[in-house]
């Protein structure tokens, strides 16, 4: 019989191969848990968001004034006269382009 290829395997130690599963498994594990965190994450944004958060007065309210909030100013109204910039609001209501805010306690 002829023949056409001289082929052997390579040896592989056995050392290697175990690593290298470890590392495998140890992406594996890696992902899995970053994918069940983003999955439980859940993503806020719009309006509703902004519920509760806390504004910082820019112009004075009386009872109407401009807030700054997350990086935005909004036109904001309070529920009292008299709350001067540079205090703190806490927005209540958000209808349409204006926040309802009261003041931070």
């Amino acid at each position: 019989m002829v023949q056409f290829f001289n082929f052997t395997w390579p040896q592989v130690d056995m050392w290697v191969i175990v690593l290298i599963v470890i590392c495998v498994i140890a992406f594996l594990a890696f992902a899995t848990q970053r994918a069940i965190r983003a999955h439980r994450h859940q993503a806020s944004a719009g309006r509703e968001d902004l519920i509760g958060k806390i504004a910082e007065v820019r112009t004075s309210l009386n009872p109407k004034g401009v807030v700054f909030v997350e990086g935005e100013r909004w036109t904001a109204i309070s529920d009292k006269e008299g709350i001067e910039s540079g205090e703190e609001v806490i927005i209540t209501k958000v209808d349409g382009l204006k926040l309802y805010v009261t003041k931070k306690q």
